[in-house]
């Protein structure tokens, strides 16, 4: 049966997720029939194009989704808990990549590779969250483990690109860097620390309990994706001076026995991973290769001495691609084939 064309709507195409959601429509043939590109007042009237054709983008405001079918938002949390509801009123449905609907129970979250029958809770709010994008690549990694030998316990501490700030964090990289490496003051703005040549454990904002708000997220999250609030997992989210892609360093605790060799092949063919594990020929994941693609990568797979069931492994994925624009795309496709 023929998919049938959508009348698509991008809220935040301007910025660097939404203009990566039009390039993975084109990429992966999404059935457009029309496309509507919206953003704030400053950005209206600019030009983007799509499928060879230039579409100007207009004002985003609570009428813009009339006539739409699905509306991909990348405009921040704020901007997605004011305008979806319009868009629902409507009969849009929206698929958010904001933070702002992830833990509403009426709201589903969904990684097509781990919960796609969950999109069908669309239909209470007509809104769809888009996880975390550290969020996204571990549970991709985790949920086969987690089917074939029960998932007791994580810890995960990871190094996340600077992309995932914005374009302005991108910037001030490559200022910093130039500053350093011309001996002059490096001046601060995104980050409240040098991040050239710098590590920062902190993203997000600090809690009550210690944690960053980017911990928490990996712990609700996972739990509400996976459908079990048994696991625990404890996590330290540190920024590091890399353009695109964030590493993962993860090791997870079982209820069944397991090998470091059973796990690379259930993972070799588990959907979305690319498996990269030879580490004699220097062989493993890494972030400038996982930059501009969609999988996840997993390698440095190797049982854990110092506990029974454990395991280590080392995962990476562009966090633009798969941690934002791509996850979003394929959460509207599985609409498009399946629900609407």
């Amino acid at each position: 049966m023929a998919v049938k064309e959508l009348n698509v709507a991008v809220a935040g195409a301007t910025g660097a997720v939404g203009r990566q959601m039009l390039a993975c429509l084109e990429e992966r043939n999404f059935p457009v029939k029309s496309i509507r590109l919206l953003a704030s007042s400053r950005s209206a009237g600019r030009k983007l194009t799509f499928r060879g054709r230039e579409v100007v983008v207009e004002e985003l405001t609570k009428d813009s989704f009339a006539g739409m079918d699905v509306a991909l938002f990348s405009a921040g949390g704020g901007t997605s808990t004011t305008f979806a509801p319009f868009a629902a009123e409507h009969g849009c449905v929206v698929v958010d990549n904001s933070s702002a609907w992830r833990m509403d129970p009426d709201v589903p979250l969904v990684v097509p590779e781990v919960n796609p029958d969950a999109v069908a809770g669309y239909k209470t709010r007509h809104i769809i969250a888009n996880p975390n994008c550290s969020t996204i690549q571990m549970v991709v990694a985790l949920n086969p483990i987690h089917r074939a030998y029960r998932i007791k316990r994580v810890v995960v501490s990871t190094y996340q690109a600077v992309s995932g700030t914005g374009m302005k964090a991108i910037k001030e990289l490559t200022a910093q860097t130039r500053a350093r490496l011309d001996d002059k003051p490096v001046e601060k703005a995104v980050y409240p620390h040098q991040i050239a040549f710098n590590c920062l454990p902190h993203i997000d904002v600090f809690q009550e309990n210690g944690y960053t708000r980017e911990e928490m997220k990996m712990l609700n999250e996972t739990r509400k994706i996976m459908a079990d609030d048994t696991i625990r997992l404890t996590a330290t989210t540190v920024r590091v001076p890399v353009y695109h892609g964030h590493s993962e360093s993860i090791n997870i605790e079982t209820e069944k026995p397991m090998t470091a060799d059973g796990v690379k092949a259930l993972l070799g063919t588990a959907p979305g991973v690319k498996v990269l594990d030879d580490p004699e020929n220097n062989i493993y994941p890494l972030p400038v290769d996982a930059a501009g693609s969609d999988w996840t990568y997993v390698g440095r797979i190797r049982e854990d001495e110092s506990i029974e069931n454990g395991l280590n492994m080392w995962v990476v994925s562009d966090n633009i691609r798969k941690g934002a624009a791509t996850n979003t795309v394929q959460i509207a496709e599985i609409l498009a084939a399946e629900y609407l």
